[in-house]
């Protein structure tokens, strides 16, 4: 079930984040305990809703902000757990496209940031179990989130996330469920359409140390799956193998230890976008990409490690420490002639980078003017060390060229980020239905370069970006069951090392004239819990300056450049509804009108052919998203549920020429659930797409060669069962 919560675990900062559930202490609520492991089905039991903030158990409405918060087992209800973009629909204000291609990770944005990627996730920040999943520079990916072991996703928007530092336009957290009661082994086999299959195998449970009476403790879940597809359309075969441990030892004195251990394994090939025509025509071909073998091999390696600490009863002390690898090849389509150019850096991406970082956090509870106050103060440090290399895409003459094989080399450098970022967040509790909250971060990244390949000329460089991140918000209950608030807060973005190593000019080198993008953000919202459910509500406005945008696209290879100033303002409005005879209803609508204040040339220099105007849309963002849901969900015996998604048109490149017209989409599944004594057994069967609409799932933004649209398929069938047994 959707609600909304969080204790803020990312980035070192504890931000004040509820859990939006439904109704508190009264008849009327939204959640459900989970059932009994035996006996007959009950009815649902409606428990007290609290969340978890810097100060101990709240009430949900006690600390403004728009965030949602998806149950793992909403995430799983249904679905073959493939990818997130199956089960995140029904937060308002995040816009999920499943580009159907794993070489390129989900196309993922929050209010219109991150939606200029090509590839992999920008501009939002991403962390796993509160280790960063998104890297110094702002690059995130979420394709080490393994769905089966969630016990919830958390999406934070508006101006509180500009409190998790650089790219944080808005926040998505993923958390694994720790392991709970005697040792439960599953065994989870799904398939669908396109020859796609996906197997888990997971163990868990919970086990006292030290004794009788011993208060130490020991948590674990451990999970490996395997995802396999041949693809709708040609050329776009994948595997993954993932993961995932999660250990927790609670010790005899109150604290706290968690290790986190991820592994993700990716051979993807790589589709490729195409042109209108061709979408309309024949949408599952792939001819650019089965003539060069465009593809993608990823191999990444995660470990992190939380010590919590209550030093004292006013104080507590977090630490969190992480480190990881990650490898990444990369062949594209680049045409043999344009490699001829001696800056050119070949048409073979080999990436390998290494990733550590620190994040130290206190906070006390006070008193101030006779009211209670909560400061928490940190300091976090990140580092990023990549050694990239470029090769030529192909042997042999220009005349009769062998494709897709690595060739001479054309690139070779080593980059570093780092960034150091103190912070302090408080919230004062002015009077009995008055709270303020306030913080400031500043973020200060730096980049360097040393290049390696001096055939075409040195192009090392350095550049440093900082900014003050200063927030604040005030909130208001005026009744027990309504609260409103108005917050906000600056941002800023830097580019990516990805977006800063291609220069537009096509010389070589990092584009380190690229500068970060500065936003300022306002949010009001209103939380209020009517009927026996809860609706949600939020107007937001966003002025940003120099943003970054697709300069041009080809190949798999993206230029950026700056683009002046630009505005987004819309409206959020959900409703949860989950009733004691077991019907959930949930809705979400979002308006967003993001346009440039300024216009520009695309790419330069400007002619009339290239000149964005002022007051057009920014692309990759749908002005209108609705999603709904009903479903009937029993503890035990048959369910089912059908949903519905629907999304405007997308804009496919700055001159707004291009677009991806909107669509809506029916889904349905039905599912079946049971327990004999330490069995239980789920299984389910889906159908998406019912009407078998045709649409584009997703866009390449700017894609210089008119290849924008990326396919997405007709209707789709899947089903899967699962059996667990409890030792």
């Amino acid at each position: 079930m959707k609600c909304a919560s969080t204790r803020g675990l990312a980035g070192g900062l504890l931000v004040l984040v509820p859990v939006l559930c439904a109704q508190a202490q009264d008849a009327s609520a939204v959640a459900a305990q989970p059932a009994p492991e035996q006996g007959p089905v009950q009815a649902q039991a409606l428990p007290v809703v609290t969340v978890s903030t810097p100060r101990g158990s709240l009430v949900p409405f006690d600390v403004p902000a728009s965030i949602d918060r998806v149950e793992g087992s909403e995430l799983r209800e249904g679905r073959l757990q493939a990818q997130l973009s199956e089960g995140l629909g029904s937060v308002p204000g995040l816009q999920v496209q499943d580009r159907r291609n794993l070489a390129q990770d989900l196309q993922l944005s929050i209010r219109g940031f991150g939606a200029r990627s090509t590839f992999g996730v920008r501009g939002v920040r991403i962390y796993v179990d509160g280790i960063p999943a998104t890297l110094p520079d702002g690059q995130g990916q979420t394709s080490n989130i393994d769905i089966g072991t969630l016990e919830r996703i958390e999406v934070l928007r508006g101006p509180f996330s500009a409190l998790y530092g650089n790219s944080s336009g808005g926040v998505v957290q993923a958390f694994t469920a720790p392991g709970e009661g005697r040792p439960l082994l599953r065994y989870t086999v799904g398939g669908g359409s396109s020859d796609t299959w996906r197997q888990a195998l997971e163990l868990s449970g919970a086990q006292p140390l030290g004794g009788q009476g011993g208060g130490a403790a020991l948590d674990y879940r451990l999970s490996l799956s395997r995802f396999d597809t041949e693809g709708w359309r040609d050329h776009s075969a994948a595997r993954r193998d993932l993961a995932n441990a999660r250990l927790g030892l609670a010790l005899d004195n109150g604290a706290r230890l968690t290790l986190i251990y991820n592994q993700v394994r990716i051979a993807a090939q790589d589709p490729l976008g195409l042109t209108e025509s061709q979408w309309r025509s024949t949408p599952r071909a792939a001819p650019l990409a089965e003539q060069y073998d465009t593809r993608k091999t990823v191999a990444q390696r995660q470990i992190g490690l939380l010590y919590e600490q209550r030093i004292a009863p006013d104080h507590d002390l977090r630490l969190m420490v992480y480190g990881g690898e990650r490898e990444n090849t990369q062949f594209q389509s680049i045409p043999p002639a344009a490699q001829q150019n001696p800056g050119h850096a070949g048409g073979v991406i080999d990436l390998s980078r290494r990733y550590s970082g620190v994040d130290l956090r206190w906070t006390t509870r006070q008193q101030l003017a006779g009211r209670p106050i909560e400061v928490s103060t940190g300091l976090a440090w990140d580092g990023l060390r990549e050694q990239r290399k470029g090769y030529q895409n192909y042997l042999g003459p220009l005349s009769a060229p062998v494709l897709g094989v690595q060739g001479r080399l054309r690139r070779d450098e080593s980059n570093r980020v780092r960034n150091l970022d103190p912070y302090v967040q408080a919230n004062w509790q002015i009077a009995e239905a008055w709270s303020l909250e306030a913080g400031v971060r500043r973020s200060r990244v730096r980049f360097e370069s040393r290049d390696h390949y001096l055939a075409n000329g040195d192009d090392s460089g350095t550049a440093r970006h900082a900014r003050v991140l200063p927030v604040a918000a005030l909130r208001w209950q005026p009744t027990r069951d309504l609260a409103l608030y108005a917050s906000a807060g600056r941002g800023f973005e830097t580019p990516t090392l990805n977006e800063l190593s291609y220069r537009p000019d096509g010389i070589g080198g990092l584009n380190l004239g690229l500068r970060p993008a500065v936003s300022t953000s306002v949010e009001v919202g209103a939380k209020a819990r009517l009927a026996g459910g809860l609706l949600t509500a939020a107007l937001f406005h966003t002025r940003t300056r120099d943003e970054i945008v697709a300069h041009g696209s080809s190949g798999g290879r993206s230029s950026f450049q700056n683009a002046g100033r630009t505005r987004r303002h819309g409206a959020e409005i959900a409703w949860l509804h989950q009733s004691a005879t077991n019907w959930r209803t949930q809705l979400a609508y979002t308006w967003l009108d993001a346009r440039y204040a300024d216009g520009f040339c695309t790419p330069l220099p400007c002619n009339d052919a290239n000149r964005v105007q002022a007051d057009a849309r920014l692309p990759g963002i749908a002005r209108q998203s609705f999603y709904a849901s009903l479903g009937w969900v029993p503890p035990q015996g048959w369910r089912a549920g059908v949903d519905l998604r629907a999304q405007s048109r997308v804009m496919a490149n700055d001159r707004n020429s291009a677009s991806a017209p909107g669509y809506a989409l029916v889904g349905a599944w039905l599912g079946w659930t049971h327990r004999w004594g330490p069995w239980s057994v789920e299984a389910f069967a889906r159908a998406d797409n019912l009407l078998d609409r045709r649409y584009a799932g997703s866009v390449i933004v700017n894609e210089s060669n008119g290849r924008y649209f990326e396919p997405a398929p007709g209707r789709q069938w899947s089903a899967g069962v699962s059996a667990a047994y409890r030792f």
